[in-house]
């Protein structure tokens, strides 16, 4: 799905930025969300804007490179969401958090590049999943300052069968794409449910300290 105008893509990505950051998912000035828009260019949120009180001014279109129209900042991670829409052309949205489940699974286990949630009801809300019986991966990578960093560890698993719904920057947050914000959006809630379901499910394991 494509926006036709800036305007009507503004006003959705402020829906989901409010709705996230009502959650906590994106606290202080964390986050960034995007979408396609019909001309070419991207729709995304500006840099250090805060996700729960934006505002149209705060939208920013961007062109294929990454250079806004106006003289307002886009986002720092713009390049990443770029990438996405370059390798995955049925994408026409991504969404950024910084939730403390999605940052705490990535510290907790750091030794995985990559996490399979099998067995759990809720993947049935992943895109193309159909059972609670198969097991999905998201890949996990680690930060670093420089953007190209990341795109260029991340890229591979962006362009394998099957491809991943989302994946986490270790320590960061995860991006969560969709054919359009609606979709992006349920991927995200389904996996911040399945991230809070996994460490729960260990810390059961483990037992009370004594």
């Amino acid at each position: 799905m494509q926006f036709e105008t800036l305007e009507i893509a503004g006003r959705r990505l402020i829906d989901v930025s409010k709705a996230f950051d009502a959650r906590g998912w994106t606290p202080a000035t964390s986050g960034n969300f995007s979408a396609r828009l019909a001309d070419g260019y991207v729709a995304i949120t500006a840099s250090g804007a805060h996700k729960g009180r934006l505002t149209v001014a705060d939208i920013l279109a961007v062109d294929t490179d990454g250079r806004a129209r106006g003289a307002a900042q886009p986002s720092a991670e713009t390049e990443l969401h770029l990438q996405i829409y370059r390798l995955l052309p049925d994408v026409g949205a991504v969404l950024h958090t910084h939730s403390p489940t999605g940052v705490a699974f990535t510290r907790a286990f750091t030794g995985l590049d990559g996490w399979a949630f099998e067995g759990h009801e809720l993947l049935k809300a992943l895109p193309g999943q159909t059972t609670h019986q198969g097991a999905v991966t998201v890949p996990i990578v680690g930060n670093d300052q420089d953007m190209g960093v990341i795109a260029a560890a991340i890229e591979p698993h962006l362009v394998a069968s099957p491809r991943p719904p989302a994946y986490l920057i270790r320590g960061h947050g995860l991006y969560a794409w969709g054919r359009n914000v609606a979709e992006a959006e349920r991927v995200v809630e389904a996996l911040e449910w399945l991230f809070a379901a996994e460490l729960t499910e260990r810390a059961f394991r483990e037992g009370p300290r004594t």
